[in-house]
């Protein structure tokens, strides 16, 4: 393989010749094969977009040379990295040191060598564009990183939205398919007071309602960005003009709601605003761990548990065990949410480890960050499309349960009273009969008044 020559203040290395990253990325590779998984594809495309108008903006200001086509190069070149164009050659592991410049240095290589590539020229020869002086241009790490992780981040919050939003929407339906069925209620996992299968349905909808309006809202929290700031947030290396103009470019570039910090200082040091956005997460990732066991308890069995639902039914459960069907999408979904509250309890240490004018550990809040809402909204997909949409109602299982159930007579105690109550419990016990079975026998209610107080009306009613 041929082999080109780069150097930097250590040294040379030798690069293939063919790539379109350079030395910098040569050395992170060397230095951190660490997770082995790869810098988040929103993430390098919203460094696109960062690049993309940041060159912009150099080129309005005549700081970047547009003689040659090489302006027009350069930014030929973001566009292709905001599209996701050039994500196989950003080779750097997701983890590493630098707070992220690995990363900022294999974009500024890639998109340098493949302006030049558009030029006649070859990866390499940086006297023509150079990755720092021309693409890195009145630039630092330390505000392009944190910036394209808040371009990225919001992206995926809307993605995450509308998957959320499909999630509820499919539990409506649900709601107001099994509006009519009523059933035993639960508290501490032992029978409580009657309900319907819809209102249940219903709750959950409700729930991931909340999670939709708290992932709309916490937008707002990554709109304010540190471009311009550089190194520590002062500007330092940057024009007057530069570091004004820098944020309205990406703002009319991405059409997304972005400002400049009026404290580029302070958005340059702190890194809080992160866990803010993964707390509102955990909290999504709570709801969904919560229904996907819910789900797996109301159809457990089928025949031997619960079963007052079926799941839809997706693949075989058992290699020994013919015709077992587990409840593999809820599952998977409830191991997502486990991560994403793991990776929650990383963001915040990451977060709070950041030292002086600076977080170090960047890299891992927005690898942690970026998986979190990627994983969420597969999540609530899956969920949705391979679970909730499919349900069905085993109406005759949660008739049965009524009839049967000692929580059955509560319905009934604004009628007859307590005591008669407490008379048709001991009777249904002491002779082995339903509890509707017991009531009709007593004389104390007749079927017709049994079946008005157990009806869905009756039991969704507020109050008595």
């Amino acid at each position: 393989m041929k082999h080109r020559t780069e150097t930097d203040l250590l040294g040379e290395k030798q690069i293939p010749e063919g790539v379109l990253w350079g030395i910098h990325t040569k050395r992170a590779i060397e230095n951190f094969q660490l997770s082995g998984q790869p810098v988040h594809p929103e993430l390098i495309k919203a460094y696109g977009d960062v690049k993309l108008a940041c060159a912009k903006t150099n080129i309005d200001l005549g700081f970047l040379n547009e003689k040659q086509g090489k302006a027009e190069a350069i930014l030929n070149a973001c566009h292709e990295m905001a599209a996701g164009l050039l994500n196989e050659h950003i080779v750097v592991d997701a983890l590493q040191g630098g707070a992220g410049t690995s990363t900022n240095m294999n974009v500024n290589e890639v998109i340098a060598n493949h302006a030049l590539q558009t030029l006649g020229y070859k990866p390499g020869e940086y006297t023509v564009i150079s990755p720092l002086d021309d693409v890195n241009l009145h630039q630092s790490t330390n505000d392009t990183y944190p910036t394209a992780l808040k371009l990225a981040a919001i992206r995926l919050l809307r993605k995450l939205e509308q998957s959320v939003l499909h999630l509820q929407e499919a539990l409506q339906q649900k709601e107001k398919e099994f509006e009519n069925i009523v059933k035993i209620g639960r508290t501490q996992l032992q029978d409580a007071v009657l309900t319907t299968l819809g209102r249940e349905m219903g709750a959950y909808a409700e729930t991931f309602n909340r999670d939709r309006w708290r992932i709309y809202k916490c937008e707002e929290r990554l709109r304010v960005v540190n471009l311009g700031g550089t190194a520590i947030g002062t500007g330092l290396g940057a024009p007057r003009k530069f570091i004004f103009k820098a944020t309205d470019c990406l703002r009319e570039n991405t059409g997304i709601g972005l400002a400049r910090a009026e404290n580029l200082f302070e958005n340059t040091q702190n890194a809080d605003v992160f866990v803010e956005v993964s707390g509102i997460l955990k909290a999504c990732a709570t709801n969904i761990y919560k229904v996907s066991n819910d789900l797996r308890l109301l159809s457990g069995g089928p025949d031997a548990g619960i079963g007052e639902i079926n799941l839809p039914q997706v693949q075989a459960g058992s290699s020994i065990m013919p015709g077992k069907v587990n409840p593999v999408i809820p599952e998977a979904a409830a191991q997502i949410a486990l991560v994403v509250m793991g990776n929650d309890q990383i963001i915040t240490q990451a977060a709070a480890s950041g030292n002086l004018e600076l977080n170090q550990f960047m890299p891992l809040i927005a690898h942690k960050l970026l998986e979190n809402l990627t994983l969420l909204e597969k999540a609530a997909q899956i969920l949705n499309e391979k679970c909730i949409t499919g349900i069905t109602a085993n109406a005759e299982v949660c008739r049965k349960n009524l009839e049967n159930s000692t929580a059955t007579i509560t319905a009934l105690i604004p009628e007859i009273g307590y005591e008669k109550a407490s008379e048709i419990i001991k009777k249904a016990l002491t002779e082995n009969k339903s509890v509707k079975e017991a009531a009709l026998l007593s004389g104390f209610i007749s079927e017709e008044k049994f079946d008005l107080l157990t009806s869905p009306e009756a039991v969704c009613r507020l109050g008595s």
